[in-house]
């Protein structure tokens, strides 16, 4: 390593808490907010066990049925934290800011996020973290803003300097045309810290708007263990999984060991009403302090995938949250929610007096 005190932690690191920007009536979850209200107040509630949630709303009338609907799924109240901002979806993963470490203290990196390469319409997600900032909602703490496009559920850290993605998500002309590795890579290296690159070149879960997050296909548990998704032979996603597979088998430790992999099984093939094959994945679980919350899909898999989570973290209680509702959307519950480090502290912007 060298001695520049930057680095981007892991994500098993101390938090000082969780942001998830809610749905609403204006998103494209509007005819199913009865049915994903809860599954994000299960999230939410499982958060705030353990850290602060900072919940990012529409209005004062959203946060008030925001913090109800917390409240029944039994969230401990002095860890709900609010914000208002506008939003055109809900995935926190991708339009939050990422927060590395510095010799000081934590200071907040706000990458532009295009809508995965322009598919959607992504503004108001790309405004969110400057508003929370503007507002108060990260302390003191100083945020950078970056050019780049770069979505946080492409970036998988060991937190000692190791960056694990695809290139297909970060070095692509539909979100950073007419730059390449090197010259990325140069710029990741200045702002998070990042020393060592591990590219995948293979990978993909069918469904996927992102075109191959990281967070869907290969995760550390700590600096010498990956999880990864597979698929069964015979399966459309089958070959780049195992090519994936492969390819992560080739990957070595900083101190040049073979990782530990940690094959998670295959989720099942789940559809929406229209028939199109939604991106379910066991990969895609959240580590918070004490806890690692799963997402689960109802099927016998389930099982396997909780055991072989519960092996990679020890120490820490695993929570399953079925996803099945969330998946309609095309992502999952590491998707959801963006987490911050110990070092940053998150502040509540308004008073939600008798609500």
């Amino acid at each position: 390593m060298t001695d520049s005190p930057l680095r981007l932690p892991a994500e098993w690191e101390p938090q000082s808490g969780v942001m998830l920007t809610w749905p609403h009536a204006g998103s494209d979850w509007a005819d199913r907010l009865d049915v994903v209200h809860p599954v994000f107040a299960r999230i939410g509630s499982a958060v705030a066990e353990h850290e602060f949630l900072l919940s990012v709303c529409q209005s004062l009338q959203h946060a008030a049925l925001i913090e109800r609907l917390l409240c029944e799924h039994g969230a401990h109240t002095d860890q709900l934290l609010f914000a208002i901002a506008d939003s055109n979806d809900t995935w926190a993963r991708d339009h939050g800011p990422l927060t590395p470490l510095t010799g000081t203290g934590a200071e907040l990196n706000d990458f532009r996020f295009n809508g995965w390469g322009g598919k959607f319409e992504s503004a108001l997600d790309d405004a969110i973290p400057a508003r929370l900032h503007r507002k108060g909602s990260f302390g003191n703490a100083p945020m950078r803003t970056r050019e780049l496009v770069l979505e946080g559920g492409a970036v998988e850290t060991d937190g000692v300097g190791t960056l694990l993605a695809t290139r297909k998500t970060i070095i692509t002309g539909s979100r950073n045309p007419g730059m390449n590795q090197q010259a990325i890579e140069a710029l990741l290296t200045e702002w998070l810290g990042f020393e060592r690159y591990l590219w995948l070149d293979h990978g993909d879960i069918s469904g996927d708007d992102t075109d191959g997050h990281v967070d869907t296909l290969a995760r550390f548990a700590d600096s010498e263990t990956i999880l990864y998704a597979t698929a069964p032979p015979g399966d459309r996603d089958h070959q780049a999984l195992a090519d994936m597979a492969r390819q992560l088998e080739g990957f070595t430790t900083r101190d040049g060991r073979p990782y530990r992999l940690l094959p998670l099984p295959f989720a099942g093939i789940h559809r929406d009403k229209n028939g199109r094959r939604l991106p379910a994945t066991y990969a895609n679980f959240l580590i918070i302090n004490g806890a690692v919350l799963l997402p689960v899909y109802d099927v016998p898999q389930d099982e396997e995938a909780i055991a072989i989570v519960r092996d990679a973290f020890p120490d820490r209680q695993i929570v399953a949250i079925d996803c099945r509702q969330i998946i309609v959307q095309s992502g999952s519950l590491h998707c959801l929610t963006m987490q911050f480090p110990a070092q940053l502290a998150l502040c509540d912007t308004l008073e939600l007096f008798g609500t």
